[in-house]
């Protein structure tokens, strides 16, 4: 005879803090709130049952630890925004224009977007419009519900009401997405037949009462239904959300300086780089451009050489048969360029470390030699899709200042605390002094056992630890062969950039046959620390423009010097001078155009030209410079050899130019 389960007539609500509460079963998030006080039933969004997160009109049915979710925590801020995106901007969107066709809505950093199939083309003239549209609805503080339908009723429902696109994503949803046992998770807005209902997974806001009227709409783009350009082209609508206008502020106006400091922007008018649709996601350096690339490089070399790097260098074409073997070929495949040749496929190389594997296995190492560090500034290639590329942030080809680190195990704290330490010494070096640490470890598809992820992940913890830097665990986000440390930098206006990256690799030495022999004259794989500080030289110089507001430190810039000669017939002495500046190797010019001095200051200052000499009759008599810094408005009087000493020890200490010299 079978019984039903019996249901329990209490459930125990651990909170975050530890104390637990007892309440009748089932027990919502809102009594759970309400219990607490007022306050927390007034700000809740959500909660977290167990580490899910869920809605709060959600029953709790058995013993929990629960989290209430306010805006003050990231993830009830996420909730906001998606109910910003899912709830508010899409029935704006209806309201004004009802034949629009809703397709997705979801969150990213800061906001949200939302695709839109509409025959009328949105411009940016019609943002406030929708925005005072979401403002009146936010107004009418309508509740929103959570319905869960049957999968046939949702598709018919949406049909019904032309939404072709959500009964396509119900119709294709795997059983473990949008559905549970056979159900769609649906968002009803307000009452009656006419109600708003989208589909989406959830949670939400309760109500839209909830919701912070601290948004803007930002820009329009376009975007392929699923990503595929075999699609329709929709309409996307972008936003932010915050807490409160004065977080919006502050974001906007940071967005306001990032515009300012657009390296796409500061490229040209630097004549530093330039991009062209004959080389997709490739960089023409121009001579200027290829200067600062060149410090930068040679910056990154000398630090290599003295923790004692090999600096190596691999082949751009590689048979297909290695990155099969290494696991590259499966997980990686169709982001590689290939080329055919004598009947075997040969592969452009997107990352460097199965060469340098090969390289470690040349001859017998012993454990004598080791660590060893390889270093490499590896020219790869990715196919990345044309929409995805950003200037010099995003590429199809560049270079990496990568290297893999061959060590036993004993060795993997030593080494991770010696880059961790070189890491920061770059970054504050180049003038980034807040860094946070993101430890992601295995993803679903990896290659390796468990037994090897564990030890891995424990390894790379364990030693990040003993460095001493904070770290929070992204999970599921690490290299298909090991966990990694990431290292994410915030510039000189808040953005945060991932650059560096420390892996901790099992896999591909075994995998490729790495071996040492050891103490006890047995073979034994090495362990393979993958590691970067800039990541793409590329990505790091835009970085680096946006960073300095293209008024790059002395040592970085392309043009350190010009001396301009008041009037023409000083053009031999202001000639002299630069050959001098020449001679003690600091990059000077000279200007001897018939142009009046305070055009030419302001010509080079808009180039960002670190230090402008005039020189005049009084100079050539004195052998000396007028002397104005970028961003100064002071003028200073040097001997010719005082001024070379001077700017020769800064270069020679890469210092960073005066603070104010970083505004835009």
């Amino acid at each position: 005879m079978s019984h039903a389960a019996v249901q329990p007539s209490s459930v125990n609500i651990t909170l975050p803090d530890g104390s637990v509460r007892t309440y009748g079963a089932p027990v919502t998030g809102f009594q759970i709130a309400e219990s607490i006080g007022p306050g927390l039933l007034k700000a809740a969004v959500a909660m977290k049952v167990d580490g899910v997160q869920r809605d709060l009109s959600e029953p709790i049915a058995q013993d929990a630890s629960v989290a209430l979710l306010t805006t003050r925590d990231a993830e009830g801020l996420e909730i906001m925004r998606h109910t910003t995106t899912a709830q508010v901007l899409a029935l704006a969107v209806k309201e004004i224009w009802p034949a629009a066709k809703l397709a997705i809505g979801p969150t990213i950093e800061h906001g949200f977007y939302y695709d839109i199939d509409l025959e009328y083309k949105i411009t940016p003239d019609d943002l406030p419009k929708i925005e005072a549209k979401m403002k009146e609805i936010l107004g009418r503080g309508l509740t929103v519900q959570r319905e869960m339908w049957k999968r046939e009723e949702a598709i018919a429902m949406f049909e019904g009401r032309g939404e072709t696109y959500k009964a396509e994503l119900i119709r294709n949803a795997p059983e473990d997405d949008t559905t549970e046992r056979g159900k769609v998770s649906l968002y009803r807005q307000g009452q009656g037949d006419d109600a708003f209902i989208d589909l989406c997974r959830g949670p939400h806001c309760p109500s839209l009462g909830k919701i912070s009227q601290a948004f803007k709409l930002t820009k329009l783009a376009g975007a392929y239904w699923r990503g595929d350009s075999r699609n329709k082209m929709l309409q996307r609508i972008y936003g932010v959300s915050f807490a409160n206008d004065k977080e919006l502020k502050a974001y906007l106006t940071m967005m306001e300086e990032a515009e300012k400091r657009d390296h796409r922007k500061l490229g040209r008018q630097l004549d530093l780089f330039h991009l062209q649709e004959e080389a997709i996601g490739q960089v023409f350096w121009h001579p200027n451009g290829w200067t600062v690339y060149r410090e930068l490089e040679n910056y990154i070399r000398q630090k290599l050489d003295r923790e004692n790097y090999q600096e190596v260098k691999t082949p751009m074409l590689v048979d297909r048969a290695l990155w099969e073997a290494s696991g590259h070929w499966e997980k990686f495949g169709e982001n590689m360029f290939t080329s055919e040749a004598e009947e075997r496929t040969l592969a452009i190389k997107p990352m460097n470390c199965p060469c340098h594997v090969q390289i470690f296995r040349q001859g017998i190492k012993s454990y004598r030699d080791l660590p060893l560090r390889m270093a490499e500034f590896g020219s790869c290639h990715r196919y990345e899709p044309s929409g995805a590329l950003h200037g010099i942030m995003r590429v199809r080809g560049f270079v990496q200042d990568d290297a893999h680190i061959f060590c036993m195990e004993s060795q993997i704290l030593s080494e991770t605390e010696k880059f961790c330490a070189l890491l920061q010494e770059v970054y504050q070096e180049l003038g980034f002094t807040e860094i946070a640490v993101k430890l992601s470890t295995r993803p679903e598809k990896r290659a390796g056992t468990d037994e090897t992820w564990d030890k891995a992940e424990h390894s790379l913890a364990e030693a990040v630890e003993a460095v001493g830097l904070p770290y929070e665990v992204q999970p599921g986000e690490g290299a298909f062969y090991g966990p990694k440390l990431e290292f994410q930098l915030k510039d000189c206006i808040g953005r945060t950039w991932q650059c560096g990256t420390l892996q901790l690799d099992f896999v591909l030495p075994e995998r490729l046959d790495a071996a040492y022999i050891g103490e006890d004259g047995e073979k034994h794989r090495p362990v393979m620390l993958h590691r970067a500080i800039l990541g793409s030289l590329e990505r790091f110089i835009g970085i680096l423009i946006e960073q300095y507001a293209g008024k790059f430190p002395l040592w970085l810039a392309p043009v350190q010097v010009v001396v301009a000669p008041i009037t023409n017939d000083l053009d031999d002495y202001a000639t002299d001078v630069v050959r001098r500046l020449k001679d003690a190797g600091i990059r000077a010019e000279s200007d001897l155009s018939t142009n009046k001095i305070n055009y030419k200051v302001r010509e080079h200052s808009d180039r960002k030209v670190p230090f402008i000499f005039a020189v005049g009759g009084r100079e050539k008599e004195q052998d000396s410079v007028s002397v104005r810094r970028l961003g100064s408005q002071k003028q200073t009087v040097h001997s010719v050899a005082e001024i070379i000493d001077l700017l020769t020890a800064e270069i020679r200490e890469r210092r960073l130019p005066p603070h104010d010299e970083n505004a835009g």
